[in-house]
C-alpha cells in the first residue's frame, strides 16, 4: 500500500488503522460504510438456530447475534471477473 501510494510505511499504516477504526466504530452503532465501486460494509443479524457438537454430536441453541458482512460493488466484481 505505501508503495502504490509513493509514501512512508508509517503513513500507510496510519491511514489504514483510522479506516478500520472508523469501519469499526460505524459499525458497532449499526451504521453502514458505502465505498463506491468497491462496495458495502453493514450490519446484518442472524437469527438463533440449533447446532451440533461435531466432537459429542449434543445440540446445542446457538443465540441471535449481529454480524458483519461485505456486499462487494460492480467495479469489484467486474475485476474479479
Amino acid at each position: 500500500m505505501a508503495a502504490k501510494a509513493d509514501i512512508s510505511k508509517k503513513a500507510a499504516e496510519d491511514a489504514l488503522r483510522a479506516f478500520l477504526d472508523t469501519l469499526t466504530d460505524g459499525l458497532s452503532k449499526g451504521d453502514s460504510l458505502a465505498l463506491t465501486g468497491f462496495g458495502t460494509f453493514q450490519v446484518s443479524t442472524r437469527g438463533a438456530r440449533q447446532g451440533v457438537n461435531p466432537r459429542t454430536g449434543e445440540k446445542l441453541q446457538i443465540p441471535a447475534m449481529k454480524v458483519a458482512k461485505f456486499k462487494a460493488g460492480k467495479a469489484l466484481k467486474d475485476a474479479v471477473r
